[in-house]
């Protein structure tokens, strides 16, 4: 077993594996989505089921959905949009750009 000598040494020796960038990128998007529903909903003042009645959905699925562990579809997330009062935009852009 080799010594790691740091967490971003450990974390680039695992994306260097085939498929993995891929997962950590998936995740990042999860997470990101359901952080920004989440800081939406509490600065509107919204519990998880009132958000979840207004979209048409269950508290459980918000719940999951904002901490990442959902991939939604581009339904969902107008749905969510809307019942927070947002507009969906959704946008490519060239990876030498991207942050």
């Amino acid at each position: 077993m080799s010594e790691r000598t740091s967490w971003r040494a450990m974390r680039e020796e695992i994306l260097d594996r085939p498929g993995a960038g891929a997962a950590y990128e998936a995740a990042r998007i999860r997470f990101e989505l359901g952080e920004k529903v989440r800081l939406r909903r509490e600065a509107l003042g919204m519990t998880q089921s009132r958000l979840a009645a207004a979209a048409g959905m269950q508290q459980p699925a918000v719940a999951r959905f904002e901490a990442g562990g959902t991939m939604p579809t581009i339904v969902v997330l107008e749905r969510l949009a809307s019942a927070l009062g947002m507009r969906l935009t959704v946008e490519l852009e060239p990876l030498d750009k991207a942050g």
